[in-house]
């Protein structure tokens, strides 16, 4: 995560219990702040912009998802501690990642080498088959979700914050990030794990060459390349390639699953749960 800074005066002081020391970022969804619990665990508190009081829906949905959220085995994840739906500030608590993201790792050094390309791909595809495993989607996996911490690489914001963002009076179309989302989220169509493995395509090529595969410009060339254009994978090759263009086919129904990705990329198949543990410790070396 990005360096912590100060926080502000109108700044809260304390969520749920947590008190904040300090201000991570900002973004559409909310504010984030580094906290710690009264025995000093540092951890990370999102305070989300969209209030779900008076909006059973909604706080059902959020409800739903936290259930399945912290059911998600802690395979290169950040572990889901609290949430609360009521009041005029919801707020997520998970595990503090003390490293930098993907996105800011690429771009002040420019894409991976093969070996540790290589690492964040088996990585993130373990954080993903644990996430599809509990029952939860992620719907906006990108360089900027994927932190890169002293013990490999983990994945964070997935599944609690999409049915607040339903709520956002500023919603107006699809959840996700254009460059990393998938035809059937560009159409408008529900979708199912198989758009976070798209997404996880277009962030393996960002890391490889430093760009994703459809392009950085307006928004409305980005999905039109994203819906009928090849991708451009640059110096993506071998099996790791291979896999990511599998999983940047248009129909979503040709593309492998997170477990089969893993599958691939280890080498070796076998119960569910060796191939997570297999795969977290295959990444704990990303440097």
């Amino acid at each position: 995560m990005a360096e912590p800074r100060p926080l502000r005066p109108n700044d809260p002081r304390e969520t749920g219990g947590y008190r904040l020391t300090g201000l991570i970022g900002e973004g559409a969804q909310g504010t984030v702040y580094l906290g710690e619990s009264e025995d000093g665990e540092r951890v990370a508190v999102k305070v989300l912009r969209a209030a779900v009081d008076g909006d059973e829906r909604a706080r059902t949905l959020f409800e739903r998802e936290l259930s399945a959220a912290r059911r998600v085995a802690p395979f290169c994840t950040a572990r889901v501690l609290a949430a609360e739906a009521g009041g005029d500030a919801p707020y997520i608590v998970s595990e503090y990642i003390d490293g930098p993201s993907l996105r800011e790792l690429v771009g002040g050094r420019g894409p991976l080498p093969e070996p540790e390309l290589r690492r964040l791909a088996i990585g993130t595809a373990t954080a993903l088959a644990a996430i599809h495993e509990a029952g939860v989607v992620h719907r906006d996996f990108k360089p900027a979700n994927v932190l890169l911490g002293p013990d490999g690489p983990k994945v964070i914001d997935f599944g609690i914050a999409r049915p607040l963002e339903a709520t956002s009076a500023t919603m107006t179309g699809a959840v996700g990030t254009p460059a990393y989302m998938a035809p059937e989220q560009v159409s408008g169509a529900a979708g199912g794990p198989p758009l976070d493995m798209f997404a996880w395509g277009c962030t393996m090529a960002y890391a490889a060459n430093g760009a994703p595969p459809f392009g950085t410009d307006t928004v409305p060339a980005i999905m039109h390349r994203v819906l009928y254009a090849p991708p451009a994978l640059g110096v993506l090759g071998g099996e790791v390639g291979a896999v990511v263009a599998a999983c940047l086919e248009k129909d979503p129904a040709r593309r492998p699953t997170a477990l089969r990705v893993l599958v691939r990329l280890l080498g070796e198949d076998g119960p569910e749960a060796h191939l997570l543990e297999e795969g977290s410790s295959a990444a704990a070396t990303l440097t």
